[in-house]
């Protein structure tokens, strides 16, 4: 139920120093009006203050760009509104308890300062110095549980069917969307109609020579620019950029497809020349071999009646006994503290590298199938582990199925989130003070 929050307001109003006294005489004080409420959303408030600094951000950021602002009064009104759609989100981020804490912001100010060429300090210095590093810090925890509670609610409102993602897929955009990015270095060495067979050999040899040196580790860049200054042939470049394979030079669209990362081809022969290319990245596309280990493990972890060094002997006795003979699934269902895994006999099953908390993927890299491991310490508690299997996956489907089920909920998301501002706006209680 939408009420009047004259409580808050007053409460919220003590505070900020809605008036200020200037003493003339004595006994006399003339009040002077610093701030005002201009809005009640719910329980809680829109400030006079709020829409100045909001309006002063715009016709700054206008100024700057060159932007073209709308009549005053239009602009007032719709920041106001902006103001208060803002308002009712952060009172229902507060309440299902979104909070982004000191080190969460910092790190985004840090993440600002690199983008600005700055170290942490020196960005911070910079915005003391202009007197907006408060401010700063509050606009920055405002826009985060924005983001968060718009990407919860809003997510939850949109459907994704199996038939959209199919037909999607199918699609040429889909194709498109979902084809891989190519960053491809490229070398020419050019010849013309008018050289010999020997020159074209020499050319020829020499790009080979090029090929020869990047395959054996050469850094390719390097190369490239060492041939150059060389001046024994000439040598030409083109810078490509990201691409997709369809929008390369036809003479390298099916070649680089076939290409790993890493990887340098060529001499490839074309009528201005010959051309050597190097495939400095790709990203994207569809598709995913994953390496999978299956593992299974026991795991005990301190506790009031076993601290650590009887946790360590406890585990290193369980070992030994497995060791000699005893079922590793039986002593896992029977002293295992996972309760996750205890009931299928400490059996993970199998596991995307990656998958596993750092310290134990490191400790289960170095195991051979079938080999027990030394008792070692992960941040859950001790181990013994068991590798059953290891295989190389090809999770295309699944992975192609899931980006074209983001891609769509992204192309959803903007319209959903209209709707839900509507809805939660007219469910509001708002009331402008005149």
């Amino acid at each position: 139920m939408a009420y009047k929050p004259t409580f808050f307001v007053l409460t919220r109003a003590f505070p900020i120093a809605l008036l200020a006294f200037v003493l003339s005489t004595p006994a006399l004080a003339q009040r002077v009006l610093l701030d005002r409420v201009i809005a009640l959303v719910d329980q809680d408030v829109v400030l006079q203050s709020e829409l100045e600094l909001r309006l002063e951000d715009i016709r700054g950021s206008a100024e700057r760009s060159g932007q073209e602002l709308p009549p005053a009064d239009e602009m007032r009104e719709d920041v106001l509104e902006a103001l208060v759609i803002e308002s009712i989100q952060l009172q229902m981020a507060e309440q299902v308890s979104i909070r982004f804490d000191d080190d969460m912001i910092n790190r985004v100010l840090g993440s600002m300062a690199e983008n600005n060429d700055m170290t942490f300090d020196q960005y911070v210095a910079v915005l003391e110095n202009n007197g907006v590093y408060l401010q700063t810090r509050d606009q920055v925890r405002r826009q985060m549980m924005l983001q968060e509670l718009q990407r919860g609610m809003v997510n939850r409102r949109i459907t994704i069917t199996d038939q959209e993602i199919n037909n999607f897929l199918n699609s040429e955009m889909g194709r498109e969307v979902m084809s891989a990015d190519f960053f491809i270095d490229h070398l020419l060495i050019p010849f013309s109609a008018g050289d010999s067979d020997e020159e074209r050999d020499a050319k020829l040899k020499y790009a080979a020579d090029i090929v020869a040196r990047v395959s054996e580790g050469e850094n390719f860049l390097q190369v490239r620019t060492a041939a150059i200054q060389a001046n024994a042939f000439p040598v030409e470049s083109t810078d490509f950029g990201w691409r997709k394979a369809e929008n390369l030079p036809n003479l390298f669209s099916s070649i680089v497809t076939e290409m790993d990362s890493g990887a340098v081809e060529g001499p490839i022969e074309a009528g201005n020349g010959y051309h050597v290319i190097f495939l400095a990245g790709k990203r994207g596309g569809t598709e995913q071999i994953v390496k999978q280990t299956n593992i299974r493990h026991i795991m005990l972890t301190p506790n009031e009646i076993r601290n650590e060094i009887q946790t360590i002997a406890e585990i290193s006795e369980l070992r030994e006994r497995i060791l000699s003979g005893e079922d590793f699934a039986t002593i896992a269902r029977q002293h295992s503290d996972d309760a996750t895994t205890v009931v299928a006999g400490g059996d993970l099953d199998w596991i995307n590298e990656g998958g596993m908390p750092r310290d134990f993927e490191l400790a289960i890299d170095v195991l051979a199938e079938n080999e027990l491991s030394e008792p070692f310490e992960s941040s859950t508690g001790w181990h013994i582990a068991e590798v059953l299997g290891r295989r190389d996956t090809d999770l295309s489907v699944e992975y192609s199925r899931s980006q074209a089920e983001q891609t769509l909920r992204n192309r959803k998301f903007d319209l959903e989130l209209q709707n839900w501002l509507i809805e939660i706006r007219e469910e509001a209680f708002v009331e402008l003070v005149e």
